[in-house]
């Protein structure tokens, strides 16, 4: 990462994990959403457009892994603010269940 963005990986990582965990259902408890910080801390870098997709990959294998919750995707960063857009996943016009499908 240069030093021009106004965001640090760690400021990065810190607003993906809390948005996620803001969405995710059932809800996460703090230790879990201290997992997904760290988990995404490695492939955050708010400069390169390829960490969008490093970080999805993260949050798909923790919700592997736990086998029991479902949360929204990062579509955007703000490299400038830190600001981060997230997206649920759908079918058919309805968020995806932790559970049961569709």
């Amino acid at each position: 990462m240069s030093g021009h963005s106004g965001t640090s990986a760690r400021d990065l990582a810190d607003a993906v994990a809390a948005a996620y965990a803001e969405e995710t259902r059932p809800p996460l408890t703090p230790e879990l959403t201290e997992r997904v910080r760290a988990a995404i801390l490695p492939e955050a870098d708010p400069e390169d457009p390829g960490s969008i997709e490093r970080i999805n990959r993260v949050l798909d294998a923790f919700e592997v892994s736990l086998e029991a919750v479902a949360g929204p995707r990062l579509v955007g960063i703000d490299p400038a603010t830190g600001a981060v857009s997230m997206s649920n996943r759908s079918e058919a016009g309805r968020p995806l269940r932790s559970f049961g499908g569709q």
